[in-house]
């Protein structure tokens, strides 16, 4: 990553200037790993408040209310097109590529190009929780179990906080009759989010053979594609991409 290379050559340089000003190679070793350090953080922020710059272009498109599937499908594809644009920076620094793969694959999961969206999810970061919990969802769809179970397990590790990740993982669950998985995973999440009132709800209603409602997460439930919005939403439906 050239990002690493810069920050080794500028600590490099430092180590030789102080060790040509007379002092020991050992001397000039602590300034040395300084200026690696503080050369690697600096260049990997201006990298970071790039992409982001690119990512909030993106969602501005889409979040643009489009007058007509066209128009919309050109939205789609122009966001899609900025956050490409990003992945030259995958050459400057680690996890910059998982990270728009992420993003890219949750547009085209939300557009229902599930192809695609498999395709960027297999590169996509395991820390990008909704990512994750989209692509668990994909394999519901595709009823490939084992990995739909892999990839929820995933996202609530990355996203342990977030009461929708746990809450769609639980609903995979029900709907192919492992209630009892379901149950355990729910009971992971309240024990992990002992203050959450959704998911105590949810866990009460699982107890009861009660069914697992998904409204209270409403609209990003809808996100998901597993269950058919209101009308007046379907249009309306867009990404979020996370903030960490």
């Amino acid at each position: 990553m050239y990002n690493l290379l810069i920050a080794f050559a500028i600590g490099a340089v430092v180590t030789l200037l102080v060790r040509l000003s007379g002092f020991s190679i050992w001397a000039g070793l602590v300034p040395g790993v300084l200026a690696f350090v503080g050369a690697f953080v600096l260049l990997g922020r201006r990298v970071a408040m790039k992409v982001q710059a690119l990512s909030k272009t993106a969602e501005k498109e889409l979040s643009t209310q489009p007058a007509n599937q066209r128009e919309r499908q050109q939205r789609l594809d122009k966001a899609i097109k900025i956050l490409q644009d990003g992945l030259v920076y995958d050459r400057w620094q680690f996890m910059i590529g998982a990270e728009i793969h992420a993003q890219i694959g949750m547009i085209y999961y939300v557009s229902k190009n599930l192809d695609q969206a498999q395709q960027n999810f297999a590169k996509a970061s395991p820390r990008n929780y909704m990512a994750k919990a989209m692509q668990g969802a994909l394999y519901y769809q595709r009823k490939d179990y084992s990995n739909m179970e892999a990839a929820f397990e995933q996202a609530v590790k990355s996203g342990k906080k977030e009461a929708i990740v746990w809450a769609v993982y639980a609903w995979c669950l029900v709907q192919i009759k492992e209630r009892d998985k379901a149950l355990k995973v729910m009971a992971r999440a309240v024990e992990t989010n002992p203050t959450e009132e959704k998911l105590k709800a949810g866990l009460n209603a699982l107890q009861n053979e009660k069914r697992l409602k998904m409204k209270p997460y409403e609209p990003l439930w809808w996100q998901f594609g597993l269950e058919q919005p209101p009308l007046q939403m379907t249009s309306n439906r867009r990404v979020q991409f996370q903030r960490r």
